[in-house]
């Protein structure tokens, strides 16, 4: 089955969803663990990390590889909030040009992310804090978060996180080199 099938996503909804559910208990549980041996050892609170990061989303209810990309959010300090709804109308909305799409839409800090943008390259955007649209990874590139792991034979192909000015012009932000997957 070719990575792109459409059918493949909507197979792994149903697997996306189960996983969401298991890392989000997951999380808590170990969460809760962490914070009762701190207790039981006498140590006071820490705020290790910072508060998440507020971001929403807009993408299609069938997309798995979305779904994936909200994981590796939440899983890097993102407070996700997910519109089910489609991207292309707030795409629009936003002033991202057609070239630079693909299968998600988000909005954080006042900026768009369009696609599988890597959590660290938003985050080094909220300290950057360019003037710009926002971060875009056009189409769909194997290897990116969401569009990884073993459903994808772990292949990485190069890609670049496009920073887009407001007139809709782009430079790279971050290029990332591809991988070939490994052999069997």
């Amino acid at each position: 089955m070719h990575p792109l099938d459409p059918s493949r996503h909507s197979a792994a909804r149903a697997s996306s969803t189960a996983r969401l559910d298991r890392r989000r208990w997951l999380g808590a549980s170990l969460g809760m663990t962490a914070l009762g041996l701190a207790a039981a050892l006498g140590a006071r609170p820490a705020l290790a990390r910072s508060a998440p990061v507020a971001l929403e989303v807009w993408k299609d209810p069938n997309c798995g590889c979305c779904g994936d990309w909200v994981l590796h959010l939440e899983a890097n300090g993102f407070a996700v909030k997910v519109h089910d709804v489609g991207n292309q109308a707030v795409r629009k909305r936003l002033g991202l040009p057609d070239r630079l799409g693909s299968c998600h839409t988000a909005l954080v800090g006042g900026y768009l992310i369009e696609g599988h943008v890597p959590a660290a390259d938003i985050h080094q955007l909220l300290r950057d804090k360019p003037r710009a649209l926002g971060l875009a990874v056009p189409g769909m590139p194997i290897g990116s978060p969401g569009m990884d792991g073993p459903a994808y034979g772990n292949r990485r192909d190069a890609y670049d996180v496009l920073l887009v000015a407001r007139d809709g012009s782009t430079r790279v932000f971050r290029h990332y080199p591809g991988q070939a997957a490994p052999k069997a």
